[in-house]
C-alpha cells in the first residue's frame, strides 16, 4: 500500500518527545513523521514504511534530515541544571575564527573562504566535514545527505547549493547552515549548533536540549572533540 504525503502528513505532526523505535524524518517546513523504516528508491525518492504498516514514496527533496530513534538514556529531569550545580569550563565560541586548519586538511582553500564569509571557526567545519564524509566529495549516505558536509537536498536547496558534489558548494552550503544555527542558538552553544545540524533545530527545541538519540549524542561528542582537537585542546586529532 502505497499513501501520498497530502493524505498522511497533516494527520502524523508526532513530537520527537515520544519514546519509539525506529527513525523521526524531518521534512523541510519542520513537521515530523515517524516510521518504521526508510530506503532510497532512486536520486530522488525515498520509501518510508509507517507503524502499523502501510508506505509512502515521497520526492526526496521534501526530507530536511532523518535522525534513528535508538534512545541512549531517559531525558534529564526537572531540577538538572538548576541552581547550585558547579560551573562548567567556558564554551569556545564558533565565531571564534581561529583562522587555521589541522596540517594537510583538504579543501583548505574552500573551507577558508566560507568559515571567513559566513564567521565560522574553519576548524569547525573540518571537524564537521570529517565526521561526516571524511572528505570524500561524492559520499552520499543511506538517508540521501550528499557531499562532503553531507547535506539533505532540502537543506542543501535552502542554503543555495546548486550542485551537492561540487566541494565549494557544499562546503559554503553546510559552512551557511552552521551560521544560521549559531543564530538561532547562540554563538557558545556549539553542542546545540551540532546537534540540530545532525537531528533538527525542532528536536533541539523540543528537548531543551541535545537530543538522546545515540545517534546525535555520538555524532556532537565525535565533533566536538574533532574541533577541540584542532584548537589544540586535546581529544581527537
Amino acid at each position: 500500500m502505497t499513501l501520498s504525503l497530502g493524505r498522511i502528513l497533516p494527520g502524523l505532526l508526532l513530537l520527537a518527545a515520544l519514546p519509539a523505535d525506529g527513525a523521526l524524518v524531518v521534512f523541510g517546513d519542520g513537521r515530523h513523521l515517524r516510521v518504521e523504516s526508510y530506503v532510497l528508491e532512486s536520486e530522488e525518492s525515498i520509501v518510508l514504511s509507517l507503524p502499523g504498516g502501510g508506505r509512502m514514496t515521497i520526492p526526496l527533496e521534501l526530507v530536511d534530515r532523518i535522525v534513528d530513534e535508538e534512545y541512549e538514556r531517559p531525558l534529564p529531569s526537572a531540577d538538572a541544571g538548576r541552581a547550585g550545580s558547579p560551573p562548567g569550563p567556558p564554551r569556545p565560541s564558533v565565531r571564534a575564527v581561529s583562522g587555521s586548519l589541522p596540517a594537510g586538511a583538504p579543501y583548505s582553500k574552500e573551507i577558508l573562504e566560507a568559515a571567513k564569509k559566513h564567521r565560522i571557526d574553519p576548524a569547525l567545519v573540518a571537524a564537521v566535514i570529517r565526521a561526516e564524509s571524511n572528505f570524500v566529495p561524492s559520499a552520499v549516505s543511506r538517508k540521501g545527505a550528499r557531499g562532503l558536509m553531507q547535506l539533505m537536498p532540502a537543506t542543501a536547496r535552502r542554503m543555495g547549493v546548486r550542485r551537492d558534489f561540487d566541494p565549494r558548494e557544499n562546503i559554503a552550503g553546510g559552512t551557511a547552515y552552521l551560521a544560521e544555527l549559531a543564530e538561532r542558538f547562540g554563538d557558545d552553544a556549539a553542542e546545540l549548533i551540532l546537534a540540530a545540524y545532525n537531528a533538527g533545530e525542532r528536536a533541539v527545541e523540543e528537548f531543551g536540549g541535545v537530543p538522546p538519540y545515540r545517534e546525535t549524542r555520538a555524532y556532537v561528542k565525535k565533533v566536538t572533540e574533532l574541533w577541540r582537537g584542532a584548537r589544540g585542546e586535546g581529544g581527537a586529532s
